[in-house]
């Protein structure tokens, strides 16, 4: 799976819920919410005032390992 800030929240998690933590950790806290599910990756950084190209990477780079 290849992330873009275009990607919805709740593809990711459904291809790996295991890539949960990687949102914690940014402080989104909110993954169970049905309106969080259907952000994007660049909607749900802004509400919470994160960058978004480091949470990009980061997930990534987890898909590119579990390969």
């Amino acid at each position: 799976m290849t992330v873009t800030k275009d990607s919805v929240i709740g593809e990711i998690l459904d291809a790996d819920f295991d890539a949960a933590p990687y949102f914690l950790e940014m402080g989104m806290h909110c993954l169970g919410c049905p309106a969080s599910r259907a952000e994007t990756i660049e909607e749900a950084c802004a509400v919470h005032g994160v960058e978004p190209d480091a949470l990009v990477e980061k997930l990534n780079q987890y898909f590119q390992n579990k390969q």
